[in-house]
């Protein structure tokens, strides 16, 4: 892998921060009493970075959806505490729904993103069907992720959900084609990094392989879509592409272009942002 810039050592989400949360909590053996469950780093894997958060709503039924949350930092960096400011707004506003907050393999000079960290997300989803009995669940997913983390949920769903599992996904500053013009012909180093993450970047079939612009089809689960028409680092053209590629296909879609914001917001347009999703959970995760 070609040395990764400095940069994307920091690429997260701007607008989150890290909180903690111990619990006493534990399952009944029997599944009687359902009562709200929460266990921390549970491995899924021999890696250390194999872990997810698993939190649990009380009164849940084999028909409980739950949701994945994928965090962001260029595919090196990151980790689940990322994601806690949406695990702590849906655990208070959405409490219906299990949320699985996960880490995944960070790549490296000798790891490579690509399909490590795809990998990582099928080994979680079928962890959670061999225990969907025992922590009463369902096999409906939706996924919410930042950056990288939006790109590798929405490559997921649309590429490697092969029992169509998939009922909603969320993309927050995500990457998805890096076939764009702007990308490939751009001259800021920052830009050239994100290619710089795979090593065949120099390849369109590869780069194909790995942008969910190119996997999306017309079966592909609803999409939520939120962009910084300022962003330093996803390029304007990265929303409005996919935008007009799921309008072209059919898929039901949202989208939101922030005009003066960069890679991540606060304020009014966060509030904002939080509204559409709730809503586009509700009507595409809890409701099918």
């Amino acid at each position: 892998m070609k040395t990764i810039s400095k940069t994307l050592l920091v690429i997260s989400l701007l607008f989150f921060t890290v909180s903690c949360i111990d619990t006493d909590e534990t399952l009944d053996a029997n599944n009687e009493s359902l009562d709200y469950y929460e266990e921390l780093n549970i491995s899924y894997g021999t890696d250390s970075e194999q872990v997810f958060d698993l939190y649990l709503p009380a009164n849940r039924t084999e028909y409980t959806k739950v949701m994945l949350l994928i965090h962001g930092g260029g595919w090196i960096a990151g980790d689940k505490a990322d994601m806690n400011n949406f695990k702590d707004y849906m655990l208070q506003n959405l409490p219906e729904v299990a949320i699985v907050n996960m880490n995944y393999r960070l790549a490296n000079n000798s790891l490579e993103a690509y399909p490590m960290q795809i990998n990582d997300i099928t080994t979680v989803v079928n962890y959670l069907k061999n225990k969907q009995n025992e922590y009463v669940i369902s096999n409906d997913l939706g996924f919410i992720g930042v950056s990288a983390g939006a790109h590798l949920a929405m490559l997921w769903s649309y590429a490697f959900d092969a029992d169509n599992q998939t009922k909603m996904v969320c993309s927050v500053v995500g990457p998805t084609n890096f076939t764009d013009p702007a990308y490939l012909n751009n001259t800021d180093p920052d830009l050239q990094v994100l290619l710089d993450v795979f090593d065949e970047g120099d390849n369109i079939e590869f780069l194909e392989e790995v942008s969910p612009y190119h996997q999306l089809t017309a079966t592909s689960p609803p999409t939520i879509l939120f962009y910084g028409g300022e962003d330093p680092l996803i390029p304007t053209t990265q929303g409005t592409a996919m935008r007009d590629i799921l309008e072209d296909l059919g898929v039901i879609h949202d989208f939101t272009l922030y005009e003066n914001e960069g890679h991540g917001w606060t304020g009014l347009n966060l509030l904002d942002t939080t509204l559409k999703l709730h809503t586009f959970i509700e009507t595409h995760l809890l409701e099918e």
